[in-house]
C-alpha cells in the first residue's frame, strides 16, 4: 500500500478519556468538539492552515466570550479525520495511505484548507498523493471502499468518478503490463528455499493471472458503487463473460440461496467462492437480485444457464418482481439446450403446490426456446420441409438435445400424482417429432406416468401413446412394450406390427448381402442406425468379403428374433375374426391358403 509522511515533528497529542490535549507549554485557548471528542488546542496553528476555522475563530472573538468553544459536527470523517488535520496543523508526523487519504481530502476540502493560505496546505498534499494512488489496483480498491462512507464529499470531489475510471481502465487491460500485485504472483518470501541445485529458481516466476483476478477485490464494495463499476467496464470493452463471471460472484457472496444450490463453476472460474458476506435483509436481497438481473449481459451463453436457474428459484423464493422472473425464464429458454436436468427441476414456490415442481414455469420456458426455433426456421429458407429437418439433425442440434432434456424432465415429473394429464401431454406435444432420433425416452416417460396414474381411462390412455412414434423405438424398448402390461392392446399390436417389419427389412437386406456373395467388392455390414434398421453399403475400399458361414449365423440369430416376436404376439390371444384376423395374415401368423386381397394396412400411429 502506497504511503506518505506528513510533519516533522513528534507527536505531541494525548488522549484522556475522550479529550485529546496537546503537551505544550501554552495553556490551549480553543476546544473544538467533534462528535463525542473534544480537542484541546490553539488557535494560531489553526488559523494559519483553515479558512473555515479562521472565520468561525474569529466569530467567537466577537462575542467577548471567554471561552473559544466551536463545533464541528459535520466535518467529513469525523474525529479520526480531524485528529490527523490536527496533527498536520502542528506539523505532528503522520501517515498519509489509501486507507485515510479520502477522509483527509473531504475534510481538508471542508475546512478550506487550501494555497490560500499556506503553501504545501492539506488540499494539495491529498490531492497529489490521490494521484499515485489511482496508479495501484489495490489502493484505489481501498479508496473506492472508503468513499462509500464519505459520500456525498467524496462525489463532489470525484473521487468517486476517478477511482471507478482507474478501476475499470486497469480491469480491461492486460494486467501483464502493469506492476499492481496479482494472483498467482509471488512475493520475494516465497523465493526463501526454493533455488535449484543450478541456481535457478522456477517459483519466483509469476503465472499468469486469469480473466477472474479482479472478482473477488470488487466483490467487497455496496452495489451502488459495484454496479458504476461493471457500467464503466462494460463500456470500455470488457468481454460480456468476465462481466457475467463477476456478477456470478457477487451474487453469490450476497445471495446465501444461490450457492446452497450451486458450486462456483460457472463460467470457468479457477477461483473459489469466497465467505459469505455480510447478511442481508430479504429485502436488501430482493432488490440486488433484481438489480443483478438488469446487469446480466444480453449476449447469448455469456452467463451460464446453471446461474441463470440459481437466480431463478432464488427469484421465486424471495418473491422477486414479475418483470424480473420472466426476464430470467426468457433467459434460460434462449439457451435451454445447455441446461442440465437436475437445474431444471424448480421446486414449486406458488401458492398453490399442487406439484413438486414448477410445471408451469419449464413449460413457459420451453415455450419460449420453441418459439425462437421456430423463428429461426422461418428465416432459414434452405429448410424447407419436415424431411429436410430430420436429415439435417443427425447430429446433435440445440433442438435434438431439447428434445432429450424434455423426455428426462417428464420423466422425473411423471411420478407426480398432483400432475395433470393434459400438462404432460403439452409438454410432450411441444416437441416437434423429427428432433426426437429415438422415442425411448418418451416411452419411459409415458410408461412412468401410466404407472403413477391408473386411474386415466382408455381414451387418455390412447392419446398420450400417440405421443410416442412406434417406428423409432429400440429393439430393447420394443421388447418392453410387448409385455407391458399399461399399455392399450391397440399399441402393443402396433409396436410388434413395426418390430416385425424391421425384421422382415432386415433380413431382406441379408439375403441381398447373400446373393451378391460373388461380386469382386462386396457389400460392407453396418451396425443398426439410430431407427435400429440394419444398413448395408457397397464400397470400394472394402476389400474383405463376408463368408457365407457368417451370413447364415446371423440369419439365423434374426429368425430366432422373428420367432421370438412370434410368441409376443401369440401371448395376446388369436382373434378369430374381423380385422384382427387380417393383421394375423399379414404377419404371417394365419393359414398359407388364405390369401390378404383387400388391401387394408395397420394404422401408423399410436
Amino acid at each position: 500500500m502506497a504511503s506518505m509522511k506528513l510533519g516533522s515533528k513528534p507527536d505531541a497529542f494525548q488522549l484522556e478519556g475522550q479529550t485529546w490535549i496537546v503537551m505544550s507549554e501554552l495553556v490551549s485557548d480553543v476546544v473544538i468538539e467533534v462528535g463525542e471528542m473534544s480537542f484541546h488546542l490553539h488557535k494560531f496553528p489553526l488559523i494559519n492552515r483553515s479558512g473555515l476555522l479562521q472565520k468561525m475563530i474569529n466569530e467567537s472573538n466577537s462575542d467577548n466570550s471567554k471561552d473559544c468553544v466551536l463545533q464541528l459536527h459535520d466535518i467529513p470523517g469525523g474525529s479520526k479525520a480531524f485528529e490527523l488535520v490536527a496533527k498536520f496543523c502542528y506539523d505532528v508526523k503522520t501517515e498519509l495511505n489509501a486507507s485515510n487519504v479520502v477522509s483527509l481530502r473531504c475534510a481538508a476540502e471542508h475546512l478550506h484548507m487550501t494555497e490560500d493560505y499556506v503553501e504545501g496546505n492539506l488540499v494539495v498534499q491529498t490531492e497529489n498523493f490521490l494521484k499515485d494512488v489511482f496508479c495501484d489496483w489495490n489502493d484505489s480498491i481501498k479508496v473506492l471502499q472508503t468513499c462509500e462512507d464519505l459520500l456525498p464529499f467524496a462525489e463532489e470531489l470525484h473521487i468517486v468518478t476517478r477511482s471507478i475510471e482507474s478501476l475499470a481502465t486497469k480491469a480491461c487491460a492486460d494486467p501483464t503490463l502493469f506492476g499492481w500485485p496479482m494472483i498467482g504472483q509471488y512475493n520475494a518470501k516465497s523465493l526463501e528455499g526454493s533455488v535449484l541445485w543450478n541456481g535457478i529458481s522456477t517459483s519466483g516466476k509469476s503465472r499468469s493471472p486469469g480473466a477472474d483476478w479482479w472478482y473477488k477485490e470488487v466483490s467487497f464494495l455496496k452495489l451502488p458503487l459495484y454496479k458504476r463499476l461493471i457500467l464503466a467496464m462494460e463500456s470500455k470493452g470488457m468481454k460480456p463473460d468476465n462481466i457475467a463471471g463477476s456478477l456470478m460472484h457477487y451474487a453469490k457472496r450476497y445471495l446465501p440461496g444461490l450457492t446452497r444450490h450451486s458450486s462456483y463453476q460457472d463460467g470457468g472460474s479457477r477461483m473459489a467462492s469466497s465467505a459469505s458476506g455480510p447478511a442481508l435483509s430479504e429485502n436488501d436481497q430482493r432488490a440486488l437480485l433484481e438489480e443483478i438481473v438488469e446487469l446480466l449481459p444480453v449476449e447469448k451463453g455469456a452467463t451460464s444457464t446453471k446461474f441463470l436457474l440459481g437466480l431463478l428459484r432464488t427469484a421465486m423464493i424471495l418473491h422477486a418482481s414479475r418483470s424480473c422472473r420472466e426476464h430470467l425464464e426468457k433467459r434460460v429458454g434462449i439457451q435451454l439446450d445447455e441446461v442440465a436436468l437436475e437445474d431444471l427441476l424448480i421446486p414449486n414456490m406458488g401458492y398453490t403446490m399442487e406439484t413438486l415442481y414448477d410445471i408451469e414455469c419449464v413449460h413457459r420456458i420451453l415455450d419460449q426456446f420453441i418459439s425462437m426455433q421456430h423463428a429461426a426456421i422461418a428465416n432459414s429458407p434452405e429448410i424447407v420441409d419436415d424431411g429436410q429437418l430430420m436429415s439435417s439433425s443427425a447430429e446433435l442440434t440445440p433442438i435434438t438435445m431439447v428434445a432429450k432434456l424434455v423426455d428426462g424432465y417428464l420423466a422425473e415429473v411423471a411420478s407426480d400424482v398432483n400432475l395433470k394429464f393434459p400438462k404432460f401431454q403439452t409438454i410432450a406435444a411441444a416437441i416437434p417429432d423429427y428432433a426426437r432420433h429415438s422415442d425411448d425416452g418418451i416411452y419411459r416417460a409415458i410408461d412412468i406416468y401410466l404407472k403413477s396414474h391408473p386411474w386415466l381411462t382408455d381414451s387418455d390412455r390412447e392419446h398420450l401413446c400417440r405421443l410416442m412414434n412406434c417406428q423409432k423405438l429400440s429393439l430393447e424398448a420394443c421388447t418392453h412394450a410387448a409385455q407391458n402390461e399399461r399399455l392399450p392392446l391397440r399399441v402393443i399390436v402396433q409396436v410388434l406390427f413395426f418390430e416385425q417389419l424391421r425384421l422382415r427389412t432386415t433380413i431382406a437386406g441379408w439375403f441381398f448381402v447373400s446373393d451378391n456373395m460373388d461380386n469382386s467388392h462386396p457389400p460392407r455390414i453396418l451396425p443398426k442406425n439410430g431407427d435400429g434398421f440394419m444398413q448395408t453399403e457397397i464400397t470400394e475400399e472394402n476389400e474383405q468379403a463376408l463368408s457365407m458361414d457368417e451370413v447364415r449365423v446371423r440369419i439365423s440369430e434374426l429368425e430366432k428374433e422373428c420367432s421370438t416376436m412370434k410368441q409376443e404376439i401369440e401371448k395376446l390371444g388369436k382373434p378369430k375374426t374381423g380385422a384382427w384376423s387380417l393383421l394375423y395374415k399379414k404377419l404371417g401368423f394365419g393359414t398359407k391358403s388364405q390369401q390378404d386381397t383387400d388391401g387394408k394396412h395397420l394404422p401408423m400411429d399410436c
